[in-house]
């Protein structure tokens, strides 16, 4: 078993854990055979995908060979898509009751303001689902409105003969039907508009004020088992890497991983990635004891190596701003995570950067996708090339422009 104090990598595990996505795991295997072929050709090294054989979970091989070395990855993604989309599977009048009672958790808690004192844009990518579907509602009415009032009016023109009762009831069935036809429309494209999914997405969390609802519980302790197990192996890296919401689950599964004394001391050397985090959207909730906990235990540990990745460009993340100490629970001698910026403005070129500015959702994913001008980040590299998380930024420090200030109203943890 590779001792963990080697830096050189032959064979390494990744486990990564997604978003709040209900799309199969598979997309993520074509993202990372188009995206690494890409940066294998600007950045000059060679990167191949195949199949995983077997194992519970979906995954993928990768062969590279990067600085003239050959490594050999297996990938696998911890899956809990199942789990996004039976929380997805609300009625449209369901969904309008989820952004009632997710503003009422995030306002009536004072979270909102508090986030807004990081980073707005993240504020206002939570913002716009509940605009969004107040505005297709808005929409709705308008239509059957007007559907309804000229019903009416045809009705006492056209056939005065008729009951104004009958008339009026007709004109505002009428009028129901077509406000449900515009919302049921603003739903089957809601591919375009994002409204129903983000706003499925914030409600998941806030349903339960920061708490991890069991299901998730459960999927949780199956990620640690194969993570575990991983660690068992002959390999010279264990690299785990959350994005988005997956980050947050990544802190958790980890810090139960080595309360648990099941990190050997001389095993694999243990690597967490965490991109485009949205931590504070969780931990600054009132019940959020778990994770505000796993965030204070994971920032001291010597078991791992943490990293934490973002950029200014990435309006879906709380770029820069440290997971830990924004949570108002940074304790003496903390040493994780290394926060740093992807620079997306720097690593992507002016005309691709143009290109990408405005869709703000393929941002979001970009740190899994290849760099035109890429700098010292490089997500191929660092999940199939030579060197560990660790040994690659060593020498790296903080961006200096991170938000590494208590700013959440919530600091209680669990016992």
């Amino acid at each position: 078993m590779a001792a963990a104090s080697d830096n050189r990598v032959a064979r390494r595990r990744v486990f990564y854990i997604p978003g709040y996505d209900p799309i199969h795991p598979r997309r993520y295997r074509e993202l990372y055979r188009k995206e690494g072929a890409a940066q294998a050709r600007i950045s000059g090294y060679e990167i191949g995908l195949t199949p995983k054989a077997g194992g519970a979970n979906y995954g993928w091989q990768v062969a590279a060979t990067i600085d003239g070395t050959a490594v050999s990855t297996e990938v696998e993604v911890l899956v809990w898509s199942d789990i996004v989309r039976d929380s997805m599977s609300n009625s449209i009048p369901a969904t309008y009751l989820q952004l009632v009672r997710t503003a009422w958790v995030y306002i009536g808690s004072g979270a909102l303001w508090r986030l807004m004192r990081l980073r707005k844009g993240p504020v206002i990518a939570a913002l716009y689902p509940v605009g969004m579907l107040l505005v297709q509602l808005a929409l709705a009415v308008l239509a059957g409105w007007a559907v309804g009032a000229s019903l009416w009016a045809l009705c006492t023109l056209l056939l005065p003969a008729v009951p104004p009762v009958l008339a009026g009831g007709v004109a505002a069935l009428a009028g129901v039907a077509v406000a449900i036809a515009v919302l049921r429309w603003f739903r089957r494209k809601d591919g375009k508009f994002f409204a129903y999914y983000l706003m499925h997405d914030y409600a998941y969390s806030a349903a339960t004020r920061g708490a991890n609802p069991p299901a998730l519980e459960m999927r949780m302790a199956a990620f640690g088992t194969a993570i575990a197990a991983a660690l068992q192996e002959d390999v010279d890296e264990v690299l785990v890497v959350g994005h988005s919401s997956g980050a947050h689950l990544g802190v958790s599964v980890l810090a139960d991983l080595i309360r648990a004394g099941r990190v050997p001391g001389d095993g694999p050397v243990l690597s967490f990635l965490s991109l485009g985090q949205v931590v504070p959207m969780v931990s600054f909730l009132p019940q959020a004891h778990r994770l505000r906990a796993d965030l204070a235990f994971l920032s001291v540990r010597d078991e791992l190596t943490w990293v934490d990745v973002t950029a200014p460009g990435d309006g879906c993340a709380f770029a820069l701003c440290d997971p830990v100490a924004v949570s108002g629970v940074a304790p003496p001698g903390r040493k994780w995570p290394l926060v740093f910026s992807a620079a997306f403005t720097q690593s992507l070129s002016p005309a691709r950067w143009k290109a990408l500015r405005w869709r703000f959702f393929r941002l979001h994913f970009q740190y899994l996708c290849a760099f035109d001008r890429p700098k010292d980040y490089d997500y191929f590299q660092i999940t199939a090339g030579p060197r560990t998380l660790g040994a690659r930024y060593a020498d790296r420090p903080p961006s200096r422009s991170r938000i590494d200030r208590a700013v959440s109203k919530y600091t209680s943890q669990a016992a």
